[in-house]
């Protein structure tokens, strides 16, 4: 997630002419389609991804951006050339074994290109499937950051968790002597932030120590008081479940919100109600949120879906990944592949690339504050960090 506040915080192209090389670098997803080949035959694409189950909210946000970046990226016609995108939506419910069913299922069928992966868990299964059975495989919200390098026909369409580090790292500057505490749960959800946290802030410098809580606790007093002794530059709060309420207000009553510099990831806009009065007094790295950007697929998307949230850019870069690879590689998967290494191109968030080394996207992140309180949270950007600022380090492709 992954990183997401409080359920999941943190967590080459081929040779071609230079006069085509050139028109196409850093071009539009909605230049023409012309295709691959001279079929006719519709273009299959599978769509895996939570139609239910606990991350079902995500999932409707990502299948609504994809269908608005389809829309954007064919110029209303869904089509690529003659081809029309024919779209298999299939629920995984989060189930890695569901997921890798149901992936085998479409390309027992013909499907070249799979999408979809709300979850972590899901998007390392059938990344290994892609490989083995050479299709295209887009993976979408999960955030793990294994997904990156994974295999030479995996992608991704959203961010990765070290993206989310790296902007919380924005808030102190250079972390060079300063202080930081992560606060989490016990448990392997804790473990992996408090360990994301000293890779990528303490080890640009800064002291890392953690306070952790049991899962079960429901009084925050005691963790608050620690805190507040430690005296941290910086508090990364790690948390998930129906707790986060009443810890998030004994923070703000045990003085902690006013006393340092508080960062958590902004989830879905369903979640906000849950920071209470202390909302207006964190400061959150954020992947995206409606209002983030002002760009032409933004406003496209939101002439299909009124209110933007966290992972309808995930969709609609997803849609125009697919676009781009029908358009230069036809039926050839391994050309659709080349044709997405090195690719820049314009999406919901701003300027997005796909580093050909490992297949990470790069893309911008931002700082937000939420002003408001109860259901009336309004989120506005503070700054946006480009894709090259939080850019995660470069992997050997696995496979």
């Amino acid at each position: 997630m992954t990183v997401r506040t409080t359920r999941r915080v943190f967590l080459s192209a081929a040779t071609m002419m230079a006069a085509a090389l050139a028109a196409t670098a850093c071009g539009s997803p909605q230049d023409t389609a012309t295709g691959g080949g001279d079929s006719a035959a519709p273009v299959k694409v599978g769509l895996v991804y939570s139609q239910s189950g606990a991350l079902a909210s995500y999932g409707k946000q990502y299948i609504e951006g994809f269908k608005a970046g389809l829309d954007f990226a064919t110029q209303g016609t869904g089509k690529v050339g003659d081809r029309k995108i024919e779209l298999t939506e299939v629920d995984d419910a989060g189930d890695p074994a569901k997921a890798v069913s149901a992936a085998k299922d479409l390309i027992g069928k013909g499907t070249k290109i799979i999408a979809g992966s709300t979850a972590s868990g899901v998007a390392l299964q059938v990344a290994p499937i892609a490989a083995q059975n050479k299709v295209l495989f887009i993976s979408g919200p999960a955030a793990t950051d294994a997904v990156t390098g994974a295999n030479k026909y995996t992608f991704r369409s959203g961010r990765q968790s070290y993206q989310d580090v790296v902007t919380a790292k924005s808030f102190i500057g250079d972390p060079t002597g300063k202080k930081v505490v992560v606060f989490a749960q016990d448990g392997a959800f804790g473990d992996a932030n408090e360990a994301a946290v000293k890779t990528v802030i303490g080890g640009a410098g800064a002291t890392v120590s953690s306070v952790r809580a049991p899962a079960s606790a429901t009084e925050f007093t005691p963790f608050a008081s620690q805190i507040k002794t430690a005296k941290p530059d910086l508090l990364f709060v790690a948390w998930a479940g129906t707790t986060a309420p009443a810890m998030w207000q004994t923070l703000d009553q045990q003085g902690v919100l006013s006393s340092t510099t508080v960062v958590t990831g902004l989830d879905i806009r369903a979640s906000w109600p849950t920071f209470g009065a202390a909302g207006a007094k964190i400061s959150f790295l954020s992947h995206y949120f409606d209002g983030a950007s002002d760009t032409e697929a933004s406003k496209a998307l939101k002439a299909k879906v009124s209110t933007l949230d966290l992972f309808h850019p995930d969709g609609f870069a997803a849609a125009q990944m697919v676009v781009r690879a029908v358009q230069e590689g036809g039926d050839d998967v391994d050309k659709m592949v080349t044709s997405l290494e090195g690719w820049s191109f314009d999406g919901v968030k701003g300027k997005m690339t796909i580093r050909a080394a490992d297949h990470a996207l790069l893309q911008p992140m931002f700082q937000a504050k939420l002003t408001g309180s109860g259901t009336a949270f309004t989120a506005t950007a503070q700054k946006s960090l480009t894709g090259d600022e939080t850019a995660p380090p470069a992997v050997a492709m696995k496979g």
